[in-house]
Parts: C-alpha cells; structure tokens; sequence
C-alpha cells in the first residue's frame, strides 16, 4: 500500500494522506433505516483497490444535487490536479471521520459535510439542515455515497457564486477543485459537455429531483 501511495504522489504531488472514512457495511433494518458500518483510514487504503488480491474497503462520500428554478442540476468538472481529472460529477467529495471519539457520524453530521463540499466546490453557501437525503449510491468500484438534494436556486445566482469562488481561488494562487460547471436538464444533456463522469451521474439525472 505505501509503494502504491508513494508512485501516485510521484505522478501527482497534490494528492494528501488526510483522513477518510471507510465504508465497512450497509444493513436494511425491519424499520425501513439504512445503518452504515464504518471505519476510520487515510486516502492511502485507497490505493489498495489497485493491488490483485489485497482487502479494501470502500469509501464513503458525499454529494449535492443543486437545482435550479428552471428545472436543470449542477455539475462540475474536477480540476487536472485533483484525482478524477476532467470527471464530470455532483459537487461533493469523501467523508471525513468525526474529529472527537464521541461524535457520532449519522445523518446530521453528513448533511454538514455535503454543505461543506458544495461550498467549497462552487461557493454557494446553503444551511445543513435544509439539505434532504435523497439517494444512498453505490458505484461501479463499491463506493458509497449519501445524496442530498438542496433548494433550487436561480441559475443566475449558481453561476454568479462559481464565478466568484474561481475569481478568489486565482487571487490566492489557487485551481479550484471544479474547474467549470455547467447545467443540465436530463442524461440527453451530458452529450455537451464532453469527457468522463461518474457512474451515479446519468441515472441521478433520468430521475425526479423531489420526494
């Protein structure tokens, strides 16, 4: 694991070793609640998917389903320093482990990372609690991912927020970690643009935004 981690930070020397939260089990109980098993790591596990034959465990992450009032989602591009360059997908990113031993990492404590992603991602800033879990993902690799939906806003607003996340990162000297956004519609309307996306991405936009 750690010459696999030591080879990807060689190729990109913007990766960290920051903690991570890995996803050790998914039960449906009698009373229709999802409990998540999990475990704390550092994104050096994830290396380990890389290996034939070594145990991993999943990530688990979050993302945000920001629509607009007329009727189109947000989605972003990740920037060529991050480790999905040019992948189309929801704003959001992987959990973090709660900071104290005591602090529980359920519902609430995901909707706060899921509001941190989207403003750090694309500067629009929206209360945790007026986040909705919408979908639990799972993708190709066996990542699991917590959606939730935020209120629509104009997309005037949308753009103007990203445009001034982009304006102060490049003032710091800073890619941001979306490197461009663009609003769409339904799965008809990632022909344009081009270049990968994440798995989830097309049936999240073949489905309703509500309920």
């Amino acid at each position: 694991m750690d010459r696999a981690w030591d080879e990807a930070v060689r190729v990109n020397p913007a990766f960290f070793d920051g903690p991570a939260v890995g996803c050790a089990g998914l039960e449906w109980r009698p009373e229709r609640e999802l409990v998540i098993s999990w475990s704390r790591m550092t994104y050096r596990h994830r290396t380990l998917r890389r290996i034939p034959g070594a145990p991993w465990l999943p990530s688990l992450f979050v993302a945000v389903l920001q629509p607009t009032d007329d009727g189109r989602l947000l989605v972003g591009r990740m920037a060529g320093w991050t480790a999905a360059p040019g992948r189309w997908q929801l704003p959001g990113g992987s959990v973090e482990p709660p900071s104290g031993a005591d602090e529980p990492l359920d519902a609430a404590a995901l909707r706060g990372h899921a509001a941190r992603e989207l403003a750090e991602e694309t500067g629009i800033g929206t209360d945790p609690a007026g986040l909705a879990l919408w979908r639990v993902v799972r993708t190709d690799v066996g990542s699991v991912g917590a959606l939730f939906l935020a209120p629509p806003l104009p997309a005037s607003r949308v753009r103007e927020r990203f445009e001034a996340l982009v304006s102060a990162e490049a003032a710091a000297g800073r890619v941001p970690e979306l490197d461009r956004i663009a609003l769409v519609r339904s799965p008809a309307g990632l022909a344009e643009p081009r270049g990968p996306r994440v798995d989830y991405l097309e049936p999240v936009l073949g489905q309703p935004w509500s309920g």
